[in-house]
């Protein structure tokens, strides 16, 4: 037996199993099957004897096989040319792709529906994921041409008139905004509600109000949309999680990924993270 079980343990179960058969299986002494004993190694013989090779078939399986959840921003904008260079380096590759937050991210991982995962953090991961922070970005306003105000201070300390464009109330990034302003006593609520941030900044070229969103890496704005960043407010940490031991395709997909991270801080000019 190649499965580290010992003889002891072997012994009771064999007599649990003569003993609900209703059956002798071997003889002790000298040792040797009984009738129904061969009849049963007949039967379980061809599941042992191909162990190995089924073991084997479910890895390469694994190996070519991503499951990958992330918000849908994500997932549209910045995961595409990533994903394209894997498949050409895992030719048998199979997606999977979930649009999800942190809370969704987790459950997801717990049930093993996904293998990977990036997703803006709210705070620690839960117990038992690994986790690699990618980027921690600004929050920051975004105004329209109509609006001249040059500074977030500026509006913050003026914004009754205005209305507010954000994610909505169960997203880090709204409830990380509230969360400040409530330190600083200041109640602004969430006039329009979107479920993306391009669709923030999209509203806000509308003339729709002040957008809540992030200072993305590479992201475009709408032809006269300024981004007024909170440096002063907690930044939105975007990190990679995962669950189990990745497999040698998907852990090369989590290093492009990493890599690519640190190529869009130097360009930010922002710190690398360690």
């Amino acid at each position: 037996m190649p499965y580290g079980i010992q003889q002891p343990a072997i012994s009771g179960q064999l007599l649990q199993l003569e003993k609900q058969l209703g059956l002798r299986l071997f003889e002790r002494r000298p040792f040797a099957l009984t009738a129904a004993g061969r009849e049963l190694l007949d039967f379980v013989g061809p599941f042992f004897s191909r162990l190995d090779e089924t073991a084997d078939r479910l890895q390469r399986g694994r190996d070519t096989t991503l499951r990958l959840a992330a918000p849908a921003t994500v997932l549209r904008s910045y995961l595409p040319e990533l994903l394209h260079k894997h498949q050409a380096l895992v030719p048998q590759l199979t997606l999977k792709l979930f649009d999800a937050n942190q809370a969704e991210v987790e459950e997801l991982l717990r049930k093993q529906e996904i293998d990977l995962a990036i997703c803006e953090l709210a705070g620690k991961p839960a117990l038992g994921l690994k986790s690699l922070v990618l980027f921690r970005l600004p929050l920051a306003l975004l105004v329209g041409p109509n609006l001249k105000v040059r500074s977030a201070a500026r509006l913050l300390s003026d914004h009754s008139r205005d209305r507010l464009v954000s994610l909505p109330e169960t997203e880090v990034v709204t409830r990380k905004f509230q969360a400040e302003l409530q330190r600083r006593r200041i109640d602004w609520r969430t006039s329009v509600e979107v479920s993306s941030l391009d669709l923030v900044a999209t509203y806000v070229s509308l003339g729709l109000g002040v957008g809540l969103s992030i200072a993305a890496p590479g992201d475009r704005l709408p032809g006269g949309v300024r981004r007024l960043p909170l440096h002063t407010f907690a930044p939105v940490v975007v990190a990679a999680l995962w669950r189990n031991k990745l497999s040698p395709a998907n852990q090369q997909f989590l290093d492009a990924i990493r890599a690519r991270s640190h190529q869009m801080l130097r360009q930010l000019k922002l710190p690398r993270i360690p």
